[in-house]
């Protein structure tokens, strides 16, 4: 019998072991993967400083020490308004198969046992889970993305919300900024929006680049060749195509909810995607950390139920910006996107909630409302004004 099993050994599922671990010393965790590690994961790739703190509360520091920072961010419409400037803290764009292998080293490290497998079944009793009729644990944390085995066990529906497609490369950097995080964003309302390029720089020459947007509600896949033909229209910097690959977003919305139970979702698991930004590392990193905490209490006798104490946890930490970014997301549109970043200028604190607000789990501020709304009305009395001439 083990305290926990954790399915899936990236970002979110090592964060839990390790969480775990930290609260039972002495517990048996064991980190259940189907893959061979270091292997690659796509992604943009983009750690921001947010989840580093989540992990140096969970006493593990200096993981990026070595690393590269990126300090600025651009944000623009080709041949429209932009907003740039330096972060108030950087970030770090390091590929999954790095990033990952580390986070599962770290887990390891402190006491994880690894296991080597593919979970199909979950059977869940009043005080423990049994994996595929031979793994017992007493809570179980599912880990395993955005197609989860453990979700679809235990019959939980995907939570509602739109899905994201995206394809990435990596690339030469050529005349790609070195120490700038470019997301070109698309000026078309027709492609499922959000829809944005981006430009990562990793620090060894190279760039992760990429494109994004949603799948129709009606159904179907944008092709591959329209896909790539948007990139290369958004950054026509991109001089070498590289070898892409795509992968699905589960974008988070105010509906997603955790169960009650022995099962804990967490990351893409539980659909825990920022859906302006398509961020969700953080997201990953932090519900982790929750459920390892809610899954070791339950072990010690402290909680009855772990579902209901990490959805507790995941709603206080994360339950605010969620809500406010599913708005926005549902009202985001080119046009007031484009009098958002025309109306923050050089205001420092409406850049710096922003990046919060994109990159972490910052809500919506009134800096950040107040500065859109006075642009979209100073923009329509505008119009207003030249027609009435």
């Amino acid at each position: 019998m083990w305290d926990v099993i954790v399915v899936g050994s990236g970002p979110a599922g090592a964060a839990a072991a390790i969480a775990a671990r930290r609260v039972l010393p002495r517990g048996r965790v064991g980190l259940v993967d189907r893959a061979e590690f270091p292997r690659d994961k796509t992604c943009g790739d983009g750690v921001a400083p947010h989840a580093l703190d989540v992990l140096a509360r969970l006493g593990v520091r200096g993981l990026l020490d070595d690393w590269t920072p990126v300090h600025r961010l651009r944000l623009a419409f080709p041949g429209g308004p932009e907003l740039a400037g330096e972060m108030l803290r950087p970030t770090y764009v390091v590929p999954r198969a790095v990033l990952d292998a580390r986070l599962r080293a770290v887990a390891l490290g402190r006491g994880a046992e690894p296991l080597h497998h593919r979970v199909r079944t979950v059977s869940r009793f009043d005080d423990h889970v049994v994996l595929d009729g031979r793994l017992e644990a007493r809570v179980v944390i599912g880990a395993d993305g955005a197609y989860s085995a453990v979700r679809a066990a235990i019959g939980q529906e995907p939570p509602p919300g739109r899905t994201a497609i995206a394809v990435r490369a990596y690339v030469p950097l050529g005349a790609l900024a070195k120490d700038e995080q470019v997301i070109a964003l698309s000026p078309d309302g027709s492609a499922g929006y959000p829809a944005y390029a981006w430009a990562f720089p990793i620090g060894d020459g190279r760039a992760n680049v990429g494109y994004g947007e949603l799948l129709p509600a009606s159904g179907g896949t944008p092709t591959r060749a329209r896909l790539l033909g948007r990139l290369h229209e958004l950054l026509p910097d991109v001089d070498e195509p590289g070898p892409f690959r795509g992968h699905h977003l589960p974008l988070s919305t105010a509906g997603t909810r955790q169960p009650d139970g022995r099962v804990l979702l967490v990351g893409d698991a539980l659909s825990l995607v920022n859906p302006l930004t398509g961020e969700g590392i953080h997201a990953a990193v932090l519900s982790g950390a929750l459920a390892g905490i809610a899954a070791a209490r339950a072990v010690r006798g402290t909680v009855a139920d772990p579902g209901r104490d990490y959805r507790t946890a995941l709603r206080g930490a994360y339950g605010r910006h969620t809500r406010h970014v599913d708005l926005l997301a549902r009202l985001a549109r080119p046009r007031a996107v484009a009098a958002g970043l025309r109306g923050v200028g050089s205001r420092r604190r409406v850049f710096d909630d922003l990046v919060d607000l994109g990159l972490a789990d910052g809500p919506v501020t009134a800096s950040v409302l107040g500065t859109i709304g006075r642009e979209m009305a100073s923009k329509a009395v505008r119009s207003v004004t030249g027609r009435s001439r």
